[in-house]
């Protein structure tokens, strides 16, 4: 299983800033959790089976900085509990630490795990790929978020008003490409992590 548990960065946080955040966690993400995200002592805590919404919830969180992100792999009890605030485990033991730790990172993410030597190696790749996205001006993540979303380019630009080649140029400049093969890779490498200690 993967635990993932967000603290916010300051305590000047945006008041409304959790309850934005369970709300597009919940929106984008509903179908790949077991229980629905939930603010435990003032941290959001998240858990799914898959790789893949793990580190997608992970790359949200820290995508406005306002978190210290920790994620989790381990078991957890079974049957699951109605919420995730009574969730125990080696998981959620696990991504508390990650959250520790993240606290203390330039990149304000961690990996844990029961082998903690195997999961800290996928912790440079997240650093490359959170760097990576660090450097998007706006309009890289808006052209990202029609892309992510299923638009082709030809329909991304339409939507922007801009021809299909700015498109292609605008993509280029940001290693969209890259991007999504990067998270595809290491999607893949904490599924296989996750395997590992299932």
């Amino acid at each position: 299983m993967y635990v993932v548990v967000a603290a916010p960065r300051t305590a000047t946080a945006a008041p409304n800033a959790s309850d934005r955040a369970l709300f597009a966690l919940r929106a984008r993400f509903d179908g790949d959790y077991p229980l629905a995200p939930e603010l435990v002592d003032g941290a959001l805590h998240a858990l799914t089976p898959s790789a893949r919404a793990a580190l997608e919830t992970v790359l949200h969180l820290s995508r406005d900085r306002c978190w210290t992100v920790g994620l989790g792999l381990g078991s957890v009890r079974t049957p699951l509990p109605v919420g995730v605030h009574e969730v125990a485990g080696p998981g959620i033991v696990a991504a508390h630490d990650a959250a520790s730790a993240a606290a203390r990172r330039a990149s304000a993410c961690a990996v844990r795990g029961v082998d903690d030597a195997a999961v800290e190696r996928l912790e440079p790749l997240l650093d490359l790929l959170l760097a990576h996205r660090a450097r998007w001006s706006a309009h890289s993540w808006q052209l990202h978020d029609l892309l992510d979303a299923g638009a082709t380019q030809a329909a991304a630009a339409a939507t922007l008003g801009i021809t299909p080649q700015a498109v292609s140029k605008r993509a280029r400049a940001a290693g969209l490409r890259v991007d999504a093969e990067a998270r595809t890779a290491l999607a893949e490498l904490l599924s296989e992590a996750g395997n590992r200690r299932a």
